[in-house]
């Protein structure tokens, strides 16, 4: 394997324990609840789940679920949960 290519994969290595270097900007997911699949997404700054109770309220499980798992990667503006409560 050349020199350079290994080098590459050291940094890989390094970048992927320190998530802070990437932020999700928009993204959409299928979320497998308990009773259905839902498609739920970040665009433009707002989230977004075709789940019935996101449509009432503006946010989900699937949507706070995602929050939790995606942590320091996402923006400020896509937290509905402060992230010191939310870990």
């Amino acid at each position: 394997m050349q020199s350079s290519l290994i080098g590459k994969i050291e940094k890989a290595k390094r970048y992927a324990q320190e998530k802070r270097r990437a932020t999700f900007t928009e993204f959409t997911v299928q979320f497998r609840g308990d009773n259905d699949t839902y498609r739920t997404s970040y665009k433009d700054g707002k989230w977004h789940c075709s789940c019935h109770f996101f449509s009432s309220w503006g946010l989900c499980c699937h949507t706070m679920a995602m929050e939790k798992m995606l942590g320091d990667m996402l923006p400020e503006e896509a937290l509905a949960i402060p992230l010191d409560t939310a870990h």
